[in-house]
């Protein structure tokens, strides 16, 4: 069968890239302590290679996979979770499959690609046992109060005390002080009800997300000098947060993005304005200057 040079392209194209996830696949696998999540990304990786021989049939060529996105992948599923890291690549097999039906007229067996494809999504789906994932509910609470509160506290010291040291301070002793106490609700809390979780790991998850988001919100005052440009950037920091979270989240759980962060985020800067304006009236009727 004489194969037009554009389709071939396609061709060769799909055979590299599941070569390429055939080798992130093994990868992951090897690195994850779980034997049955292991025994699934075996799998997959097995089905990709027989993918890879499928395209090969057609194009009679060998195809080098891409080495930079199988480093990419690996290091992103081994830093931010296997699940993490299989979900933003298999997104992009969402487009490979919208290709993959235009073929059909050339590729025979082309519903039998679209079939697998499918079932390695259910099988991802079904591996959706991961630590981080299961204690994503305590890091929320973690990060969401630390948030709310500290870019309140912060906005109201700001123009309270007028001085990046003693904002600092007070800052710092804040929000130690709540994470250790979130970090004590969140153990109770865990403890008391039927979850699944542990209670000490709930209680660590919950005061790491915490106190990591204290010292990011609180380091512009320790940096500079002026501190309505570090209010400024604490409240840059804390969207940025919200972002990075909300969307690490709408990958791993297949969950929408925007509306989760546009409430954290509207939350967190409502309650800054508000506390702003709170430090203000404050520090007109104590007639305090620092």
């Amino acid at each position: 069968m004489e194969i037009p040079a554009p389709i071939m392209k396609q061709l060769l194209a799909f055979q590299r890239n599941e070569i390429t996830e055939h080798h992130i696949y093994r990868r992951l696998a090897r690195a994850i302590r779980s034997p049955e999540n292991a025994a699934v990304l075996e799998q997959i990786a097995a089905d990709e290679l027989h993918h890879y021989q499928g395209w090969k049939h057609y194009t009679g060529r060998e195809v080098q996979p891409d080495w930079w996105k199988v480093w990419k992948y690996t290091f992103i599923g081994r830093v931010l979770g296997f699940t993490f890291g299989v979900k933003l690549m298999e997104r992009g097999e969402e487009s490979a499959q919208a290709n993959y039906a235009q073929l059909a007229e050339v590729i025979p067996n082309i519903e039998q690609f679209i079939h697998d494809e499918d079932v390695h999504e259910e099988k991802l789906i079904a591996m959706l046992d991961e630590e981080r994932l299961r204690y994503a509910g305590s890091v929320v609470l973690g990060l969401n109060d630390a948030l709310v509160e500290l870019t309140g506290a912060l906005a109201g010291l700001t123009l309270a005390l007028q001085n990046t040291n003693l904002i600092a301070l007070s800052g710092l002793i804040t929000g130690i002080a709540a994470s250790l106490s979130m970090a004590a609700s969140e153990y109770l809390s865990t403890r008391s009800e039927d979850t699944g979780k542990h209670p000490v790991r709930a209680a660590v998850y919950t005061g790491i997300a915490y106190v990591l988001t204290v010292a990011l919100l609180i380091l512009p005052y320790l940096l500079f000098h002026n501190y309505y440009v570090d209010l400024a950037i604490s409240l840059v920091t804390a969207v940025l947060i919200i972002a990075a979270f909300n969307y690490y989240i709408s990958v791993a759980r297949d969950e929408p993005f925007r509306k989760r962060f546009v409430e954290m985020a509207g939350l967190s800067l409502s309650v800054a304005a508000f506390s702003f304006g709170i430090g203000y009236l404050i520090r007109l009727w104590l007639g305090v200057d620092i």
